[in-house]
Protein backbone atom coordinates (compact mmCIF):
# COMPACT_ATOMS: atom_id res chain seq x y z
CA UNK A 1 0.00 0.00 0.00
CA UNK A 2 2.85 2.34 0.87
CA UNK A 3 4.59 1.66 -2.43
CA UNK A 4 1.35 2.29 -4.34
CA UNK A 5 0.94 5.67 -2.63
CA UNK A 6 4.54 6.61 -3.47
CA UNK A 7 4.02 5.59 -7.11
CA UNK A 8 0.83 7.64 -7.42
CA UNK A 9 2.41 10.72 -5.83
CA UNK A 10 5.51 10.31 -7.97
CA UNK A 11 3.38 10.03 -11.11
CA UNK A 12 1.44 13.16 -10.22
CA UNK A 13 4.67 15.04 -9.55
CA UNK A 14 6.24 13.82 -12.79
CA UNK A 15 3.18 14.68 -14.89
CA UNK A 16 2.79 18.12 -13.33
CA UNK A 17 6.42 18.93 -14.02
CA UNK A 18 6.08 17.65 -17.57
CA UNK A 19 3.00 19.84 -18.15
CA UNK A 20 4.94 22.94 -17.09
CA UNK A 21 7.60 22.19 -19.73
CA UNK A 22 4.99 22.15 -22.51
CA UNK A 23 4.13 25.80 -21.96
CA UNK A 24 4.70 27.74 -25.17
CA UNK A 25 6.85 30.82 -24.71
CA UNK A 26 5.18 34.03 -25.89
CA UNK A 27 6.71 35.97 -28.71
CA UNK A 28 7.83 39.30 -27.28
CA UNK A 29 7.45 40.88 -30.70
CA UNK A 30 3.67 40.46 -30.86
CA UNK A 31 2.06 43.84 -31.05
CA UNK A 32 -1.05 44.50 -29.02
CA UNK A 33 -3.72 46.39 -30.89
CA UNK A 34 -5.97 48.48 -28.68
CA UNK A 35 -9.56 48.97 -29.79
CA UNK A 36 -10.44 52.62 -30.14
CA UNK A 37 -14.03 53.68 -29.60
CA UNK A 38 -15.60 55.83 -32.27
CA UNK A 39 -17.08 59.18 -31.32
CA UNK A 40 -20.53 57.60 -31.46
CA UNK A 41 -19.55 54.67 -29.24
CA UNK A 42 -18.12 57.10 -26.67
CA UNK A 43 -21.25 59.25 -26.90
CA UNK A 44 -23.48 56.20 -26.45
CA UNK A 45 -21.53 55.22 -23.33
CA UNK A 46 -21.90 58.74 -21.94
CA UNK A 47 -25.62 58.80 -22.77
CA UNK A 48 -26.09 55.44 -21.07
CA UNK A 49 -24.40 56.62 -17.88
CA UNK A 50 -26.35 59.89 -17.90
CA UNK A 51 -29.64 58.02 -18.34
CA UNK A 52 -28.69 55.52 -15.65
CA UNK A 53 -28.30 58.45 -13.25
CA UNK A 54 -31.53 59.98 -14.54
CA UNK A 55 -33.36 56.71 -13.89
CA UNK A 56 -32.17 56.72 -10.27
CA UNK A 57 -33.40 60.29 -9.82
CA UNK A 58 -36.80 59.45 -11.30
CA UNK A 59 -37.18 56.33 -9.15
CA UNK A 60 -36.18 58.29 -6.03
CA UNK A 61 -38.48 61.18 -7.02
CA UNK A 62 -35.58 63.63 -7.03
CA UNK A 63 -35.18 66.72 -9.20
CA UNK A 64 -33.93 65.61 -12.62
CA UNK A 65 -32.27 68.83 -13.72
CA UNK A 66 -32.19 70.03 -17.31
CA UNK A 67 -31.69 68.52 -20.75
CA UNK A 68 -28.02 68.29 -21.72
CA UNK A 69 -27.10 69.49 -25.19
CA UNK A 70 -24.49 66.73 -25.45
CA UNK A 71 -27.32 64.48 -26.68
CA UNK A 72 -27.51 66.63 -29.82
CA UNK A 73 -24.10 65.28 -30.84
CA UNK A 74 -25.86 62.09 -31.95
CA UNK A 75 -26.44 63.84 -35.30
CA UNK A 76 -22.77 64.56 -35.93
CA UNK A 77 -20.66 62.01 -34.02
CA UNK A 78 -18.50 59.78 -36.22
CA UNK A 79 -19.89 56.25 -36.31
CA UNK A 80 -17.85 53.06 -36.08
CA UNK A 81 -19.37 52.11 -39.43
CA UNK A 82 -20.23 55.29 -41.40
CA UNK A 83 -22.58 53.33 -43.70
CA UNK A 84 -25.01 53.03 -40.77
CA UNK A 85 -25.81 56.75 -40.95
CA UNK A 86 -28.73 56.41 -43.32
CA UNK A 87 -32.28 57.79 -43.44
CA UNK A 88 -33.41 55.24 -40.84
CA UNK A 89 -30.65 56.29 -38.44
CA UNK A 90 -31.56 59.94 -38.87
CA UNK A 91 -35.22 59.24 -38.09
CA UNK A 92 -34.39 57.19 -34.99
CA UNK A 93 -31.80 59.68 -33.70
CA UNK A 94 -34.25 62.57 -34.12
CA UNK A 95 -36.94 60.61 -32.23
CA UNK A 96 -34.45 59.80 -29.48
CA UNK A 97 -33.49 63.45 -28.96
CA UNK A 98 -37.15 64.52 -28.93
CA UNK A 99 -38.01 61.80 -26.40
CA UNK A 100 -34.99 62.70 -24.26
CA UNK A 101 -35.99 66.37 -24.24
CA UNK A 102 -39.60 65.48 -23.41
CA UNK A 103 -38.48 63.84 -20.15
CA UNK A 104 -37.47 67.24 -18.82
CA UNK A 105 -40.76 68.81 -19.89
CA UNK A 106 -42.97 66.04 -18.48
CA UNK A 107 -45.02 66.43 -15.34
CA UNK A 108 -43.92 64.40 -12.29
CA UNK A 109 -46.73 61.93 -13.02
CA UNK A 110 -45.61 61.43 -16.63
CA UNK A 111 -41.82 61.46 -16.26
CA UNK A 112 -41.50 57.69 -15.73
CA UNK A 113 -43.56 56.89 -18.84
CA UNK A 114 -41.64 59.45 -20.87
CA UNK A 115 -38.32 58.00 -19.70
CA UNK A 116 -39.42 54.51 -20.75
CA UNK A 117 -40.56 55.91 -24.12
CA UNK A 118 -37.06 57.32 -24.62
CA UNK A 119 -35.46 53.97 -23.69
CA UNK A 120 -37.78 52.15 -26.08
CA UNK A 121 -36.75 54.53 -28.86
CA UNK A 122 -33.14 53.44 -28.26
CA UNK A 123 -34.16 49.79 -28.40
CA UNK A 124 -36.11 50.34 -31.64
CA UNK A 125 -33.08 51.90 -33.31
CA UNK A 126 -30.76 49.17 -32.10
CA UNK A 127 -33.09 46.52 -33.51
CA UNK A 128 -32.24 47.80 -36.99
CA UNK A 129 -28.48 48.15 -36.46
CA UNK A 130 -25.99 47.19 -33.77
CA UNK A 131 -28.28 44.89 -31.80
CA UNK A 132 -25.60 43.89 -29.28
CA UNK A 133 -26.37 46.43 -26.54
CA UNK A 134 -30.14 45.81 -26.43
CA UNK A 135 -30.07 43.71 -23.21
CA UNK A 136 -28.03 46.45 -21.54
CA UNK A 137 -30.36 49.19 -22.77
CA UNK A 138 -33.38 47.24 -21.51
CA UNK A 139 -31.96 47.49 -17.99
CA UNK A 140 -32.68 51.21 -18.11
CA UNK A 141 -36.44 50.64 -18.28
CA UNK A 142 -38.27 51.65 -15.11
CA UNK A 143 -40.67 48.93 -14.01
Amino acid sequence: MRILTILILGSIFFLSCDAAKKEVPKNNQEELVMYEFSEMALLMEEMYKTNEDLKKKIVNKEAIGEFSNKFLNIHSAVLTNPKVRDASFEIFSKAFVENQQAIFLASPDEVKDQFNLMVNSCISCHKTTCSGPIPRIEKLLIK
